[in-house]
């Protein structure tokens, strides 16, 4: 996947990565870390500059983020279930995917939109929950927007400051994922027992 990804990105440029960003909002498990950290390694070695990569990666990604809101404003998460039991080996989300977002929407509110942007997979699948919740979409729109320019900034400035190593932030962040998926899975596990532990103490 990874060669494909750079094939699009040296054929088509700044659309290429609009393209590929926004898909990457769509379908998570296409690397963004990829797209965003040899996007600012071409910056070093073609005409492409920070400034465009940066906008045009940033555009893409609320064009992918607008595209899963509607998604969610248009549905409930039973609807959105059936078509994952359907589809979801196609789109590479499961059940379990759509109901962590739901519930880290639910329990922190809007501000999700800005941190999520921030967490490996869920930061695209946040989306749905704020369409299905009908968040005000000018404000979805500002928190999505200044939360994906952020992460650009960063992963775009390390690809470019890395040059031909840009590889290396691509394994880092796969360990990064790995600490963040570990992390909610202990979440979730602790907030299971204070559940229990409520429920015991209550009979």
């Amino acid at each position: 996947m990874e060669t494909w990804i750079i094939e699009i990105m040296e054929r088509f440029g700044y659309i290429g990565i609009l393209f590929l960003i926004a898909i990457e909002n769509i379908f998570p498990p296409i690397p963004s870390e990829v797209i965003l950290t040899f996007g600012g390694f071409m910056t070093t070695k073609t005409d492409l500059t920070l400034v465009g990569v940066l906008w045009f990666a940033t555009l893409g990604s609320v064009v992918g983020a607008v595209v899963l809101y509607g998604l969610g404003h248009l549905m409930n998460i039973d609807r959105l279930e059936i078509i994952v039991d359907k589809y979801g080996h196609v789109l590479r989300i499961t059940k379990d995917d759509l109901q962590k977002a739901d519930s880290w929407f639910a329990k922190y509110g809007v501000w999700t939109v800005f941190f999520c942007r921030f967490i490996p997979l869920i930061r695209s699948l946040i989306s749905i929950p704020a369409g299905m919740a009908h968040m005000n979409f000018g404000l979805f729109l500002f928190l999505t927007a200044v939360g994906t320019f952020i992460w650009n900034i960063i992963l775009v400035n390390l690809g470019a400051a890395l040059g031909e190593s840009w590889g290396k932030i691509v394994q880092i962040m796969d360990v990064y994922a790995n600490i963040i998926y570990i992390g909610l899975i202990v979440l979730v596990v602790l907030l299971a027992i204070l559940f229990m532990k409520k429920r015991l103490s209550r009979k």
